[in-house]
């Protein structure tokens, strides 16, 4: 069973939000505080260029289906999300990274996939039970792209 319609293509079709589940390994230390996870995951930076590719890749982030995110081709990028451009004016990193991690902790309703977590999944697909979408590694490389993003324009 798919999470999401079909056009939901690659990271975000993986799961259904739904109580139960667990945790993936490691998942018990992440820390978060007020709206935030302050902590880098890995302890090291993200790669911004890394992070893009995963961003805008169908099989793994697949952030323009639901966000704009400043490139040529912004007008066929998806508005069920807010936009992404200026994203590191508005939001801190620890902000943007419980975001990335499970932003159903600020939403219960929230329809962006939780991208490194597996709590409350439930009628995961058998090639995926256990694994969360993004490592931690390439969550803080998408986290280093978006910090980039301070400006409105392409």
């Amino acid at each position: 069973m798919r999470a999401f319609n079909t056009a939901f293509a690659g990271a975000a079709s993986l799961f259904v939000i739904a109580s139960g589940g667990g945790a993936a390994e490691g998942q018990e230390a992440l820390r978060v505080v007020g709206d935030a996870m302050p902590q880098s995951l890995t302890g090291r930076p993200g790669d911004p260029v890394r992070g893009r590719e995963i961003a805008f890749s169908r099989d793994r982030g697949n952030c323009p289906i639901c966000h704009v995110l400043p490139a040529e081709d912004d007008a066929l990028h998806g508005n069920l999300g807010p936009s992404l451009k200026g994203v590191a004016r508005r939001l801190s990193e620890g902000q943007m990274r419980l975001r990335l991690v499970d932003s159903r902790r600020l939403n219960p309703q929230s329809i962006m996939p939780p991208y490194y977590s597996l709590d409350g999944l439930k009628h995961v697909q058998a090639a995926y039970a256990g694994k969360t979408v993004l490592t931690r590694q390439e969550i803080e490389d998408v986290l280093g792209y978006l910090l980039t993003l301070r400006s409105d324009d392409k």
